[in-house]
């Protein structure tokens, strides 16, 4: 790609300048194609997201909307992005989580470097998106990361005890709906170092987690 047209879709991603978007798309109509080509690359599509840009963002999301499904070169896709960054620059990082799962509702499966959206709810202790994410994906509690970890290990592990009840919430409430099998294989799952939830919690001395399977 010419160097100047990257800077440009770069800096219009930065932004929020739709209009420099198009601009570029004048310049080379085969621009965001070209980019889709690679296969572990920054979209601008991952930069908007990030930075928390909702305009750019859904504009781009409805010209190409392979790219929120693209890892970047670190194992994210932009929406894995914006829920890391929730909050960091502006609160539209939230707004973006929200409008891509309304436009492609299968990002919540798809996985990236710390696993899928739940993962990453339960990690930054983010309940609201942690129920959203439940209900529109219900077998995501069933999902692991590479080390073999549930949502509620993520939780446990970073001290987000209020995810981990929400969690642990809708396994029960779920069982009771003739899933109790669910709700065992994930409260005995084991992570790669062969601890479930209640190990990691005793190797910690956390009795509040122990609390939550009276």
């Amino acid at each position: 790609m010419n160097p100047k047209i990257s800077d440009k879709l770069k800096i219009a991603a930065e932004t929020d300048d739709v209009d420099l978007l198009y601009a570029v798309i004048q310049d080379d109509p085969d621009v965001l194609e070209n980019i889709d080509k690679q296969q572990f690359v920054d979209t601008p599509l991952h930069i908007a997201a990030y930075r928390g840009n909702l305009l750019f963002a859904t504009e781009v999301m409805n010209l190409k909307p392979s790219f929120a499904l693209k890892l970047n070169p670190q194992g994210f896709n932009p929406i894995h992005l914006a829920m890391k960054n929730l909050r960091r620059f502006n609160n539209e990082q939230e707004d973006i989580v929200h409008r891509f799962v309304e436009i492609h509702k299968d990002l919540v499966k798809i996985k990236g470097r710390e696993g899928t959206l739940l993962h990453l709810a339960a990690q930054t202790g983010e309940v609201e998106f942690l129920a959203k994410f439940l209900i529109d994906c219900p077998e995501s509690i069933e999902y692991l990361t590479a080390r073999w970890e549930t949502a509620l290990h993520i939780a446990v592990k970073n001290e987000q005890y209020v995810a981990l009840e929400v969690l642990v919430i809708w396994l029960k409430r779920n069982a009771q709906r003739g899933a109790g099998k669910v709700e065992n294989k994930i409260l005995n799952q084991k992570d790669k170092e062969g601890n479930t939830i209640l190990h990691l919690a005793a190797l910690n001395s956390k009795p509040q987690v122990t609390s939550l399977y009276d």
